[in-house]
């Protein structure tokens, strides 16, 4: 009797530790993840400079970006009316935003680079001959009153300098808006790649022409 009993205990214990892990399964949908990635095109050269521009032999190594607490998540941010912050439901970006902004930031100057010999990431910043930082205040879509899909806003706050002195060679502002073709998160993000790259694509101008005002000036 004592044995019966002794089993049908046992059997009772084992039996909720078998059924949990069909009855507490997550049934939550997983998010899609998004990627922001250049596009093919390179940076068009200055008016009035049609010939191809000879490498300066410089390597540029670009820095993680700062981004304010509320925009250093891999979420996609929303920005309402009422100035609310929220993030897109079920949607990430494909990494934490300032790995992802670093990685397009290389990525774009690789395409655009008519000045420099190599652009990597902030890896091999002691061994790049300048570095650039980038600090991030607008990284999010915005919803008006006045239209039902919103508008990436990039707004990019850039400084260059050299590896060896620490010199601050310039300080470059970028502010980009796309208006989202349709109130869908594909559209939307669509409107984020193409505001975030006008930004950078601003700013490599900017560098570019920095790096070869240095190039030009060193002995």
């Amino acid at each position: 009797m004592n044995r019966r009993m002794t089993l049908a205990l046992a059997l009772a214990l084992v039996c909720p530790a078998a059924c949990t892990g069909s009855l507490f399964k997550s049934k939550a949908v997983p998010p899609t993840i998004y990627v922001l990635s250049a596009g093919p095109v390179p940076l068009a050269a200055p008016a009035g400079d049609s010939a191809p521009q000879p490498a300066i032999p410089l390597d540029l190594a670009i820095l993680k970006p700062r981004l304010p607490t509320g925009l250093a998540t891999d979420r996609i941010a929303v920005l309402y009316p009422d100035r609310r912050l929220d993030y897109f439901a079920d949607a990430r970006w494909s990494g934490p935003a300032g790995d992802v902004l670093q990685e397009l930031a290389v990525q774009e100057f690789l395409h655009s680079r008519r000045h420099l010999r190599t652009v990597s990431g902030d890896a091999s910043v002691f061994s790049s001959t300048y570095w650039l930082e980038i600090e991030v205040t607008d990284f999010q879509a915005e919803y008006t009153p006045a239209s039902p899909a919103p508008t990436a806003h990039v707004h990019f706050l850039a400084r260059i300098g050299g590896s060896g002195d620490r010199r601050i060679l310039g300080r470059f502002e970028a502010d980009a808006r796309q208006a989202a073709a349709e109130n869908r998160l594909t559209a939307i993000v669509d409107a984020y790649a193409r505001a975030a790259q006008a930004a950078l694509a601003e700013i490599a101008v900017q560098v570019d022409d920095a790096l070869a005002n240095a190039s030009a000036a060193r002995p």
